[in-house]
């Protein structure tokens, strides 16, 4: 493999950031399409892919969503061209058969319920920071949310109670007008070791 050049390493990364205000252009369903073709791709757990996605556009969608808010991610969740709800499948290992037919990986988390938990929602977050990758490398740009009632997600969205919300990520062609300098990072020193 060879090395992604600054450009692309920009947009990706240190170029990028999060945006609540979005250009009033719709994403398209293709570009939508084109996003899970990319986020498919990333490694998880056994290929377990446990991340299920619901792409909120309308405004009846978006109502459906909006009591579950916290008061500061309301307007901009209502006016962002799309809204991801990121959730895990807590039966993903259901699928293991098909997604790693290596050995059978499916009894190991059937038998198991913290296990399938724990994988669920740790492979979930991953595949969520593929979509927003993903969804930067298509041109968009991203606002994830934790702050929301995931309850009242869940009720509203997955009543079967299978799938759960994990977070939330508006998406759209950012509108960086008054958009505040990025916040600090911290460096090399103060995150790593090498050991």
């Amino acid at each position: 493999m060879s090395v992604l050049n600054q450009e692309v390493l920009a947009q990706l990364f240190s170029g990028a950031r999060s945006l609540h205000a979005f250009r009033p252009e719709p994403v398209r369903d293709d570009t939508l399409a084109a996003l899970y073709d990319l986020v498919k791709w990333g490694p998880s757990a056994f290929n377990s892919q446990p991340g299920r996605y619901i792409f909120l556009r309308t405004a009846e969608s978006k109502a459906r969503l909006a009591p579950a808010l916290m008061p500061a991610n309301l307007d901009k969740t209502l006016a962002a061209p799309v809204t991801v709800i990121i959730a895990q499948d807590s039966r993903f290992y259901e699928n293991l058969p098909q997604l790693f037919p290596t050995y059978d990986a499916k009894s190991i988390f059937e038998s198991n319920a913290a296990l399938a938990a724990t994988t669920a929602f740790r492979n979930s977050s991953l595949q969520g920071a593929y979509l927003m990758l993903a969804a930067r490398g298509l041109g968009l740009t991203c606002g994830p949310m934790s702050g929301f009632d995931a309850a009242k997600v869940n009720a509203e969205f997955f009543p079967d109670g299978r799938n759960q919300v994990n977070f939330l990520c508006n998406l759209g062609y950012g509108d960086f007008t008054g958009a505040r300098p990025r916040d600090p990072r911290l460096k090399f020193a103060e995150a790593c070791r090498i050991l």
